[in-house]
This record gives C-alpha cells, sequence and structure tokens, in this order.
C-alpha cells in the first residue's frame, strides 16, 4: 500500500482555484441489465438546476425572466467494486452537487443514479439499500450533532437499521468501531466539543462504517484538517478500504491528495466532466487543456523544472455560462468550434475519455 509522508503532506494544503439490496425484484435487474457485472454504481446523464428567481411579484414588476443556475450537467460515470473514483475542479464546478445526487440527499433535474441495479431515484423500497451507502462530509465540526455523545452518535444506524440485538451488542460494537479509527472506547462517553478537528473527523468515520456499508461518498473530508492530521485520515481510510472491500466516491479540489486516494479521476468544469482516466495516466499524461491547467498548481517537490503554466482566469457564472465550451474562455488553444459546440466525450464506455474539440482534432 502507498501512504502519504509528511514531506507529501506538505503538498495537500494548497488549494486549486478558489475553492440495492439483495431481494431487488427481478423486473429492477432486468431493466439494468446494462450494468457491467463490476460496477457498483452507474451515474447516467446526471443534471441539475436550481431555481434562482426573484420572487414572482418583483419578476412582474422588473419585467424578467425566472433564472435557473446549472450546477450539474449530463454527468455519466460508473465505480467498480472496491475502487476509488475521485472528482476534482475547482470551488463551484458542481462536485459536490454530483455527490448529494448519488448519495440520495439531493433529487436530480434529470438521470439517474444506479446502484447494484436499482435506481436510486425511480420509486420503491429503499430502507436496504440506504444501509449500504453512507457518506463522510466536508465539515467534522458541523456534521456531528454537539447535545450527543460520541456513543449516541455512532450506535445511532445500528439502532435504525437493526444491526445488534441489545444494548449491551450495541455497546460492544460502538467500541470496536472507536478502535477500528484509532480512538479509545471510553471517547463515547464525551461530547464531540472534547475532540480535536481529527479525531472528529475519525469519529464521522466511524458512524460511517457503523452501518457497514458497502459504498462511502467521502465529500473533501480532510479540507478542514492541518496537513499532519490529513496523512492520517487518508491513510486510515486507505487501510479501512481494504480491510472492507470499501468502494468510495471521492470529492477534492486537491491533485495532491487524490493521487494518492484515487483508481481513477474525473476532472469537472462548470457542471461537466471534461476528462476521465486511470490516476497514474491523467498525471503522467493530461490531455484536456483545464486538466493540465490544475496539474501545473500542484507544489513541484521534486524541483523537476517543468514548465509550469499559472491558472488565469475564473470559473464562469453557471446562470449565465459561455455557449459552447465552457473553458473556451480560459483555453489556450481555443478556435471558432469551441465557442459554438459544447465538446462530447471521446470513448464515453472507456476508462479514458476527454470532452475536447482540440484534442478530437489533434492539437493536443
Amino acid at each position: 500500500m502507498t501512504y502519504v509522508t509528511q514531506e507529501e503532506a506538505t503538498a495537500i494544503s494548497p488549494r486549486i482555484g478558489n475553492t440495492t439490496s439483495g431481494n431487488t425484484s427481478a423486473k429492477t435487474k432486468s431493466t439494468h441489465a446494462s450494468q457491467a457485472e463490476g460496477d457498483i454504481i452507474t451515474v447516467t446523464g446526471l443534471s441539475r438546476k436550481f431555481d434562482v428567481s426573484k420572487p414572482w411579484l418583483n419578476r412582474v414588476i422588473e419585467r424578467e425572466e425566472k433564472k435557473y443556475l446549472k450546477a450539474v450537467t449530463d454527468v455519466s460515470f460508473t465505480i467498480r467494486r472496491k475502487e476509488t473514483l475521485a472528482l476534482v475542479g475547482e470551488s463551484g464546478s458542481g462536485k459536490s452537487t454530483v455527490a448529494k445526487m448519488v448519495v440520495g440527499l439531493l433529487p436530480p433535474s434529470s438521470g439517474e443514479v444506479i446502484v447494484d441495479g436499482q435506481n436510486i431515484w425511480g420509486g420503491g423500497d429503499l430502507g436496504p439499500l440506504r444501509r449500504r451507502i453512507q457518506m463522510i462530509f466536508q465539515d467534522p465540526y458541523a456534521s456531528l450533532n454537539p447535545r450527543w455523545r460520541v456513543d449516541s452518535i455512532i450506535s445511532d444506524p445500528i439502532r435504525a437499521f437493526g444491526l445488534a440485538k441489545d444494548n449491551a451488542e450495541i455497546e460492544q460494537r460502538v467500541g470496536d468501531l472507536l478502535r477500528l479509527v484509532g480512538l479509545d472506547p471510553l471517547d463515547g462517553r464525551k461530547y464531540p466539543h472534547e475532540f480535536s478537528g481529527g479525531q472528529r473527523q475519525r469519529i464521522c468515520i466511524a458512524r460511517a462504517l457503523s452501518s457497514k456499508p458497502e459504498f462511502l461518498v467521502c465529500d473533501e473530508p480532510t479540507s478542514a484538517l492541518d496537513v499532519s492530521v490529513q496523512a492520517q485520515i487518508l491513510n486510515l481510510m486507505r487501510d479501512l478500504q481494504d480491510q472492507f472491500g470499501l468502494t468510495y466516491l471521492f470529492i477534492s479540489h486537491n491533485l495532491a491528495v487524490v493521487r494518492h486516494m484515487a483508481t481513477r479521476i474525473g476532472v469537472m468544469y462548470l457542471g461537466r466532466i471534461v476528462e476521465i482516466a486511470p490516476s497514474a495516466e491523467l498525471f503522467k499524461a493530461p490531455r484536456h487543456p483545464y486538466t493540465r491547467m490544475l496539474l501545473d498548481a500542484v507544489p513541484d517537490l521534486a524541483m523537476s523544472g517543468r514548465p509550469r503554466k499559472m491558472i488565469e482566469g475564473e470559473i464562469p457564472n453557471p446562470i449565465s455560462p459561455p455557449t459552447g465550451c465552457a473553458f473556451h474562455p480560459r483555453c489556450p488553444l481555443a478556435f471558432d468550434r469551441c465557442k459554438a459546440e459544447v465538446p462530447r466525450p471521446t470513448n464515453p464506455n472507456s476508462d479514458r475519455s476527454v470532452a475536447c474539440h482540440a484534442v478530437e482534432q489533434g492539437k493536443i
């Protein structure tokens, strides 16, 4: 296993930009028979827009039309069992919105999320499926109830899903989970405010594991922590993945973190995935101009002397995005077609795909 060393951890803090159940019916399974046998998550055409219009009376008086913010547009990807897919990009690119839709917290405007053959937004009984999907939130200070003791926080999913028979078994399970994440079982009697940021994130991980999930959505789980604690949490998550065979959707805009965690990486820009590739290939030979720009922002610890291009411009307003390719106002290789036509992904069903007119015409 590859661990994050203290030297490598120093590269983690710079930020880029602003930064189903086994009893599923045969009918449901046949509906999504196209899902590959090794895939646990299949996301197809996922989109989400938010109504940000003024109240009706204001719009009538000021003669304004409704306004919509397009947070996510036509996102598709698959996640195989026991792998980590990371979504990266600047703040405002739609990563967290995708995470919330995949985990079932935010309904999509269109598209579907299929987990083990069951569409989580297609209706039906999702109780058994909910147990198998959990989320680790970005802020460990806000995601824990300050009025609950730690043992109550961790035991709540165990009680909700009926995973233990009595209080003694629940107490034993909570103690085991606290040991698993490097805490003492006696810490269960404390309240969240009595812990440091890194310890709180360990409690969040223990809570996520308490329902015995198979798929974890990690929304920037280390962004609120200092660099030394970040390395500890990342190594813990890698160990837990190997021990329990977990599948991760890892959200971040820090490529130094993603490099150590991800099997594959999807690069998002203004609500779309512009490139997706295996981690090693993406860092060795990025194809999309935006991916290259992000990689140039990662500190060069090896002091290779490779020429770099600074990040220029800012991500556009998602309420009124540019026509054609959304990246063309910042792209050094943009030409007329980029301003008029939205690029489609090349090889959309493969591990390596990029949506760029310059790549399609051989300019990169």
